[in-house]
């Protein structure tokens, strides 16, 4: 007598993932003419003025996509370009266009600043991280010129001030009373940089970063901010404050 076993069989289903694009590109533009040729009608076969209409399509497509790929190589390799140009500036001091200050273990780092007319009455305003005057230090009368400033870290009622970056304003007034624009730059030394929207910025030593499109000198090599500055016609405003 003989037995029969069952036997079990086990079927394996294979997945197979499909990916649909949802936009045409040279290749399938190319695909879908040539199919129309290959199908069309004998009897009814596609008008020259579409075949043409079609191809100029093409034609403007692949002009298209051309320049999208140049322009994208551009502002790629632009970028890169102006990576490594900001590259080349750390290790240096730097003066950049700009309106604050830091105070880090005790030191303040330098404002230089110009006057495009003489002034009989400027004050230099610092604001804390809220935007409200902590300090408001006289400078007094000063003719046209490049001036340096120097804060002593401390608040109205002479407390030292916390580690950290401080707006500052300088308001300045001529013989007439109108006031005068002052155009300030901070200082410090480039310690690395980077790349944020499309914008390049370099970073300071003191944690600050400025745009590197906003640089207006290369002071050299050094260590740490100067308050002697060459052009400067005083050598440091005071920045002391009366109680």
């Amino acid at each position: 007598m003989s037995t029969v076993s069952p036997t079990s069989s086990n079927s394996s289903a294979s997945t197979i993932s499909t990916t649909h694009s949802t936009t045409l590109d040279q290749s399938d533009f190319i695909t879908i003419l040539l199919a129309q040729l290959e199908y069309q009608d004998p009897n009814n076969p596609m008008d020259d003025k579409e075949m043409a209409a079609q191809l100029v399509q093409y034609s403007s497509l692949q002009m298209l996509t051309n320049i999208n790929s140049s322009l994208t190589t551009l502002v790629s390799d632009n970028s890169t370009d102006t990576i490594t140009a900001g590259a080349n500036y750390i290790g240096k001091s730097i003066k950049s266009t700009g309106y604050n200050l830091t105070v880090s273990n005790g030191t303040v780092s330098t404002l230089y600043y110009s006057l495009g007319e003489s002034v009989t009455d400027a004050t230099a305003n610092i604001y804390d991280s809220d935007g409200d005057i902590i300090c408001s230090v006289p400078i007094g009368s000063k003719g046209k010129g490049d001036y340096s400033f120097v804060w002593d870290g401390k608040d109205t009622n002479g407390n030292t001030c916390a580690d950290g970056t401080y707006g500052i304003i300088i308001k300045a007034n001529n013989a007439e009373g109108d006031s005068v624009v002052v155009q300030s730059q901070i200082s410090g030394v480039v310690t690395g940089v980077k790349s944020s929207s499309g914008t390049i910025y370099l970073e300071l030593q003191d944690g600050r970063t400025v745009e590197l499109s906003k640089v207006t000198e290369v002071v050299g090599t050094a260590t740490k901010d100067s308050s002697d500055s060459k052009d400067s016609k005083d050598s440091k405003d005071s920045s002391s404050t009366s109680s």
